[in-house]
């Protein structure tokens, strides 16, 4: 079975009960039990939900794993897996990581004593330099957000193995259609499923995948003991958003590389930043590690004045927080991804006043070039 049919046929399409070919939405808090000696799969619905559990089969079977567990939001799915680690512990993570993720990172697990480092993982070295006697798992981000960055999926696994660490990343970007980690010996796979797999800016969510049954264990007992689940209606959106991302992911993948060698040529354009373009530092790997270079990317315009008139004046482009919706977004890290990175530190990544990040959408790519152009005039 090839994989685009996979993401509709991978046996969690149908309902055992019914036969309905939409899994219903279970919207139940607790369960009956017809034999107390011998509990029914499902009692309460924060530790097992019907829609949930369908929901977080399908995840996990599309990135490759035997384990899905579905969170509240992405940030939710993130602290999950973090809460799995112990006072002491030291993780590794890109110096250029989500904003959520390092305001996490940096400002509450830290307060639990767990310490953190933060290399460029364009250079496998980096990571292996970083790593010390109490180091206990690498934090990927390939593409990273907002510059796009490139980390080498197998050589990190390589230095985890040696060191005995557990690997995790956020495949957010990617999604599973492009990118698939378990596939390259990556443990953890984690989604901000409000972006590409719920496709249409109506739901909040998270998810976690991994092929390990310890994880798995830890992961659940997480997800259990906090019980930041996502509900059953939120499932059912994300389910069904899941059925079209390979539909999607082609159209939005073929617009955002068509506009991204358009800005390359735009004189008020200095740099883009976009995995697909030969010039990216990182286009071979990320070549040989994921199926195409996806939907978003990132340009510096020549002055603040531009980019603040690129804002005012899109009116196809929508000027907000997040990515992946079938409508395209426009954002502004400084102030809305990265804004709870101090601004020295974003000045030092080149996360600067005049950075653009686009996630493409559905729209003709003729109309999104001749709306930020517009802009400009």
């Amino acid at each position: 079975m090839k994989y685009g049919t996979k993401i509709l046929h991978n046996g969690n399409e149908v309902d055992a009960h019914t036969g309905a070919i939409s899994i219903p939405i279970y919207q139940a808090s607790t369960y009956h039990q017809h034999d107390i000696e011998q509990p029914g799969k499902y009692d309460y619905g924060r530790s097992g939900n019907p829609t949930r559990e369908a929901l977080e089969k399908t995840v996990a079977a599309l990135e490759g794993g035997r384990y899905g567990y579905a969170f509240s939001s992405g940030i939710a799915a993130v602290s999950s897996v973090l809460s799995i680690f112990r006072p002491g512990d030291h993780i590794i993570a890109p110096e250029d990581i989500y904003g959520g993720t390092y305001r996490m990172l940096t400002s509450f697990f830290t307060e639990f004593g767990i310490e953190v480092s933060f290399v460029d993982m364009q250079d496998a070295n980096h990571i292996e330099a970083a790593v010390k006697d109490h180091t206990k798992a690498i934090f990927l981000e390939t593409p990273s957000n907002p510059l796009l960055k490139i980390a080498d999926l197998k050589a990190a696994v390589d230095i985890a193995k040696k060191h005995g660490l557990i690997t995790m990343i956020d495949n957010t970007f990617m999604s599973p259609y492009l990118q698939r980690p378990l596939e390259l010996g990556i443990d953890i796979s984690i989604h901000s499923a409000t972006k590409f797999l719920g496709g249409h800016s109506d739901v909040i969510g998270g998810v976690v995948v991994t092929d390990r049954e310890d994880l798995a264990k830890k992961i659940y007992f997480v997800q259990n003991g906090y019980g930041a689940i996502l509900g059953p209606h939120d499932c059912w959106l994300l389910h069904r958003g899941i059925k079209t991302l390979r539909a999607r992911m082609e159209m939005q993948q073929k617009s955002a590389g068509e506009i991204a060698k358009w800005l390359q040529q735009q004189s008020w354009v200095e740099e883009v930043y976009y995995p697909g373009l030969e010039s990216h530092k990182g286009f071979h790997i990320h070549a040989g590690q994921a199926s195409g270079a996806g939907a978003v990317l990132s340009f510096k315009a020549v002055s603040e004045e531009v980019t603040k008139a690129i804002m005012k004046n899109v009116k196809l482009w929508a000027v907000a927080v997040s990515l992946g919706g079938v409508e395209s977004i426009l954002s502004y890290p400084v102030k809305m991804s990265h804004a709870a990175m101090p601004e020295v530190e974003r000045e030092r990544l080149g996360i600067t006043n005049t950075l653009i990040r686009l996630s493409v959408g559905l729209e003709e790519a003729d109309d999104l070039m001749e709306d930020l152009a517009r802009g400009i005039s």
